[in-house]
């Protein structure tokens, strides 16, 4: 290895693999260039920022344990200590997966959909609608109080804000129509 000490007082550490390590005046900054274009930065604060050239993907390491990767693409992912990811999609969707299974997503348009650890879906659509879907049913609640429910075995049930019911049998006839 080669090292140099600039004027300015920073040091130059060149290795035989192309690799160099500078590091600052006041030694709190490191800067190591690799070889294959990957650049590492030790920051005054203790952030580590880690540059891959081939996948031209930024990774960067807080002290209090927080990491964000910033992709080509402008998607950009922070994983919490807490075992929390948040990915914030090119599109603005904002996805959020907690560490005990529970998934949040939000659209630009404004819907939300939530999925519990064991499966069930809950969608907020922007509209005031919501649908929730679970392995028994599927069911639609409208802004008026309209509620309709499909379930498993094919059976659709419609409950009207005025409290018109109406069933449909799996094979799709009605079976009851309440006024």
């Amino acid at each position: 290895k080669v090292e140099e000490v600039l004027t300015d007082g920073r040091r130059i550490i060149t290795f035989r693999n192309g690799t160099k390590k500078e590091i600052s005046a006041d030694k709190r900054m490191t800067t190591i260039s690799f070889f294959n274009g990957d650049v590492k930065k030790i920051m005054p604060d203790q952030r580590v920022i880690y540059y891959y050239a081939d996948a031209q993907t930024t990774h960067t390491a807080y002290p209090d344990g927080l990491e964000v990767l910033q992709f080509p693409n402008n998607q950009i992912e922070k994983h919490y200590p807490d075992g929390t990811k948040e990915i914030v999609f090119p599109d603005h969707t904002v996805k959020c997966l907690y560490s005990d299974g529970f998934k949040e997503t939000f659209f630009p348009d404004g819907t939300v959909v939530k999925v519990e650890k064991n499966g069930d879906k809950t969608v907020v659509f922007s509209n005031g609608q919501k649908e929730i879907h679970t392995v028994q049913f599927k069911r639609r609640e409208y802004p008026d109080g309209t509620v309709k429910t499909v379930y498993c075995n094919g059976r659709q049930e419609t409950k009207y804000s005025t409290g018109r019911v109406r069933i449909k049998d799996e094979e799709g006839s009605i079976s009851l129509d309440k006024k």
